[in-house]
């Protein structure tokens, strides 16, 4: 009876060192979540500060998605010229600048630069940490240090939510001086500085992806590092795979690869990607992470209460990720993705029965308890839900489903795609809120995961056990 490992468990993978690098790209998630929490802590001082208006606050608050956007396309195609640990370290300057501008700043001009400046960082960290990642892991557990992504950006919204608090209570209120006689808000942007610094320096010490650096053509550079994560017999292997990969390609990588050379379209793989990163928006899962407490407290509860369940939903994202780092190099991420939908679909729609049954009271909505009981249980199981599904699996594949020769490319599109969609659903809520209500637009997002279903049944393939010289489009 063979008793032989899989091939690069023989031949000496180093998978402590591949675990540990994962782990530094990850931050990068980590800051994606503390910089879209710790806005939330500060607005009493921004309107202070900056005497703005409603409509000027609104802006200030949401400055960072305009960088968003913009950080995913652009980072996806400076990740095939200046590498994946090349963007990452620009990418963490400029989270380091953002937080030490946005606390500085004087004027709200100066803040929303800061702001954007981090929501550029926010969207190229976005794509290119699970690509990293995904780079640079076996197959055998690359969707579990993927997954790990997920986990980071909920603890760096935690931290955020945390960090604001106890700033906020050693001062007696965020708009109170605290250190140095400066305002506690001031210092809830200035704590983010610590990650975004040690992001940077840990950065500097881990490898470039490998196949990028075959992309690039510099075969040693990659060979060195091959060794380094795998052992010398099976770096030979993976290189020679990587090559055989890129062998039809005889250009660097471009946009333009994006498109079918026969029709001239864009490729299938690319309108997958698009349908992933925005389904993901689709469902509505930032109206609770954005708008929770005012969510609610629309619907009678108080706001303390209203944070308490924030809290909750908060505490099941994180069990939700764990569960899905068990299970995704295991049932794989397809079955994930429609069991995900499903029970969405179903969760949403028992929201959105709840809340019909409401009735206008001095404009807001009154449930009965037992209506409100439905709800606050149905909106923490689809919180559940998306957190073991489309909240990491849909980066895990965006960083994996490309082939060598389109993966920048691919992520600059597709995490363009989830920003713009994020921006949508985002700014929409409220406009909904006030014209066809809590349970119109909670049957929007039930008719969008109802529909995910179908688009992962037909559309998506696994890419479980796959290696990345495997992938095609």
């Amino acid at each position: 009876m063979s008793t032989a490992l899989p091939r690069s468990v023989a031949r000496g993978e180093n998978t402590g060192f591949i675990v540990l690098i994962s782990c530094v790209a990850t931050i990068g998630g980590f800051l994606f979540g503390f910089d879209s929490g710790v806005i939330n802590g500060t607005v009493d001082g921004l309107k202070q500060t900056f005497q703005s208006s409603q409509a000027g606050i609104g802006f200030e608050v949401a400055s960072m998605l305009l960088g968003c956007a913009f950080g995913a396309f652009f980072a996806g195609r400076l990740g095939d010229r200046l590498g994946r640990r090349g963007v990452l370290i620009i990418a963490a300057v400029m989270f380091l600048l953002s937080a030490l501008g946005a606390g500085a700043a004087h004027s709200s001009a100066v803040f929303v630069l800061a702001r954007v400046v981090g929501g550029f960082a926010v969207g190229a960290a976005s794509v290119m940490s699970p690509a990293y990642i995904a780079e640079v892991a076996s197959a055998r557990y690359r969707g579990r240090l993927a997954t790990v992504q997920q986990m980071a950006i909920i603890s760096g919204l935690f931290c955020a939510f945390l960090s604001n608090f106890l700033l906020a209570r050693a001062a007696g209120a965020s708009t109170e001086p605290l250190w140095l006689g400066q305002e506690a808000w001031r210092w809830m942007f200035w704590m983010q500085a610590l990650p975004s610094g040690l992001f940077l320096v840990l950065l500097l010490r881990i490898p470039e992806s490998p196949r990028y650096l075959v992309v690039k053509g510099r075969q040693d550079e990659a060979m060195a590092v091959l060794t380094r994560l795998y052992g010398p017999d099976e770096a030979r292997a993976k290189l020679a795979e990587i090559d055989g990969s890129l062998a039809g390609e005889a250009h660097r990588p471009r946009l333009s690869d994006l498109l079918d050379t026969t029709s001239g379209r864009l490729r299938r793989i690319v309108w997958i990607g698009i349908g992933l990163a925005v389904f993901q928006q689709l469902v509505g899962i930032n109206v609770v992470f954005y708008y929770g407490a005012v969510l609610w407290q629309a619907v009678g509860f108080s706001e303390n209460d209203a944070l308490l369940i924030n809290v909750l939903s908060g505490a099941l994202s994180i069990g939700a990720c764990l569960l899905t780092i068990v299970l995704i190099d295991r049932i794989g991420r397809r079955p994930l993705l429609w069991i995900g939908s499903l029970g969405m679909a179903v969760s949403l729609a028992l929201v959105t029965v709840a809340f019909a049954s409401g009735t206008l009271d001095g404009g807001r909505l009154q449930l009965s308890d037992g209506m409100g009981r439905l709800a606050l249980v149905a909106a923490n199981v689809y919180v559940v839900f998306f957190n073991m599904s489309w909240g990491p699996v849909m980066w895990v594949m965006l960083g994996e489903m490309f082939p060598n020769q389109i993966r920048g490319s691919g992520l600059a599109v597709a995490g363009a795609a989830q920003w713009t969609s994020n921006f949508a659903i985002t700014v929409s809520f409220p406009v909904l809120l006030t014209g066809i209500g809590l349970a119109g637009a909670y049957g929007i997002y039930t008719a969008a995961a109802a529909v995910s279903i179908v688009f992962v049944l037909r559309y998506v393939r696994e890419t479980k056990g796959k290696e990345l010289e495997q992938m095609e489009g």
